[in-house]
């Protein structure tokens, strides 16, 4: 059986966590490990990004809410870091399995980076994994926030507009904008009457059938705004 790889050189880490027991007891892990030496740990972002300045570590481990605001400290400060000091992997940690902070750690590229759920530190070949991607410059999102994700696209997919035409959308928008049959069907170069049909098209893919016209209009417009404001049409 191939052995799992070992990292070629001690790996020195920084930890930025506010919880003294939480930063403690991953700095003991890590270093019985014999792979990383914790160079640096603190309890906040600012001393953290004094810490990497001053001392050049191979990696960060950040918690994604510290001093001040707790909210995400941690985000702001993996950006900082990756943008002046690209070399440096960092591995933000999050006690939620939340979407909205992956997205807002990855936004700008996902080199260099890794979401682990706070659960992750108590596996130390899981964390040890972590670092060893962020190092060598890949990415690494933890499996139940992928199961997250895919879950919200499956809903996402499931909405009454999926339900719709590419020309069925267009349609939509255009109604969603006030607009007449006549002005969609000159702004979308198509006839009238190819308008009405897809009109009644939408009303009835969206159940909107049993109300009046100017209703199922208004009611098909709220359906668009409501479900464009969760997914990207």
């Amino acid at each position: 059986m191939a052995e799992s790889p070992r990292f070629i050189r001690t790996l020195r880490v920084v930890i930025a966590e506010d919880n003294y027991l939480v930063r403690e007891g991953t700095r003991q892990l890590l270093q019985a490990s014999g792979e990383v030496e914790v160079v640096a740990a603190v309890g906040t972002a600012e001393e953290l990004l004094h810490a990497v300045e001053r001392l050049r570590p191979d990696a960060v481990i950040a918690d994604i809410r510290m001093p001040p605001g707790h909210h995400m400290e941690g985000i702001e400060a993996a950006h900082a870091i990756r943008a002046r000091y690209p070399e440096i992997g960092v591995v933000v940690l999050s006690q939620h399995a939340d979407e909205a902070y992956a997205f807002q750690l990855l936004k700008n590229g996902s080199s260099g980076l890794a979401y682990l759920l706070k659960e992750r530190v108590g596996d130390l070949s899981e964390l040890l994994r972590a670092l060893q991607e962020v190092v060598a410059g890949r990415s690494v999102i933890d499996p139940q926030v992928v199961e997250t994700l895919v879950a919200r696209r499956t809903r996402l997919n499931q909405t009454p507009l999926s339900e719709l035409s590419p020309r069925e959308l267009d349609v939509l928008r255009e109604m969603a904008q006030g607009k007449t049959n006549g002005a969609i069907a000159r702004d979308l170069a198509l006839s009238e009457s190819s308008v009405e049909k897809h009109v009644y098209t939408i009303f009835s893919k969206l159940g909107l059938t049993e109300e009046p016209q100017v209703h199922r209009r208004v009611a098909a417009v709220l359906t668009f705004l409501r479900e464009a404001g969760r997914q990207e049409i």
